[in-house]
């Protein structure tokens, strides 16, 4: 399985980006992955995974995170994140063209596909949200945020610690100390790229009827991160669309954690549904 990677411009910021396909191709995934973190770090799961069943995979490094370019934890802003999401999916229908498309997206990237989905006209065909970030599973400290929201008019690029506990990742300790010393793993934040993310979240939530593409909604009950009552709130305001699958005590990131086998399973059954 070889990743082709390629470098592109979007808002004057060079983007790291690649894909890998199968030698047969019945689909195509966009990928987003999570705050903090880069697309390198599902090639050792999620994409084989798809790649098994059929999908050619394209992925990406959001900006100021992993491979791409920008201060580490900052982006332009919101719309900017969407943007960029437009632009690598009309790239993927360019490369695999007449096929069925999806999106992949986890935590951060949750947050953004359903996004994109319920702002943009798309004919995307289905998508997978993993622990989707729609609500915090922890309170900020109160001098945090009222800091933070400040700035975020007078000095929206300066960024603080994220201050999410890698702990809460996986019930491996392996993966996280994997997580821990990943060199492309960052845990900075800018107000830019905190407050427009939580309230997309929350507008989400409340704007979850108007959904008109099959969704898989994908969160363990164990997630000190990423409230997954915020994905039950998602399901419940879009019941006809969504498909909700809860991991009893599973962590963030599901596809590290110990249910990582029938979580996967889950996904490539519900894919195979769609086509």
């Amino acid at each position: 399985m070889e990743l082709r990677n390629s470098t592109m411009e979007s808002n004057g910021i060079p983007i790291h980006a690649g894909f890998v396909a199968p030698r047969t191709v019945k689909g195509v995934v966009v990928l987003v992955h999570g705050f903090g973190e880069h697309s390198g770090r599902y090639m050792d799961n999620v994409i084989p995974a798809l790649v098994k069943i059929g999908f050619a995979v394209v992925t990406y490094d959001n900006f100021g995170h992993g491979r791409s370019g920008g201060k580490r934890g900052h982006c332009p802003n919101y719309m900017a994140l969407l943007e960029l999401l437009e632009v690598i999916i009309n790239k993927a229908k360019s490369k695999f063209e007449n096929l069925p498309l999806f999106l992949y997206g986890h935590s951060m990237g949750g947050n953004l596909v359903l996004n994109y989905a319920l702002r943009k006209k798309s004919d995307v065909k289905g998508i997978i949200a993993s622990s989707p970030y729609l609500r915090l599973g922890f309170q900020p400290p109160k001098w945090k945020m009222v800091l933070g929201k400040a700035m975020l008019y007078f000095w929206p690029s300066i960024t603080m610690p994220a201050g999410l506990d890698p702990n809460g990742i996986s019930r491996i300790p392996e993966e996280v100390t994997r997580y821990k010393t990943d060199p492309l793993v960052h845990d900075k934040v800018s107000p830019m790229y905190s407050f427009p993310v939580m309230d997309a979240g929350e507008w989400a939530i409340n704007n979850a009827a108007d959904l008109n593409v099959d969704t898989l909604l994908i969160h363990g009950t164990g997630d000190a991160i990423i409230d997954y009552r915020g994905t039950e709130e998602f399901h419940r305001n879009s019941p006809d669309r969504t498909t909700l699958q809860l991991f009893d005590g599973g962590y963030h990131e599901l596809h590290h954690d110990l249910c990582r086998k029938e979580v996967l399973n889950c996904i490539q059954s519900w894919l195979r549904q769609q086509l």
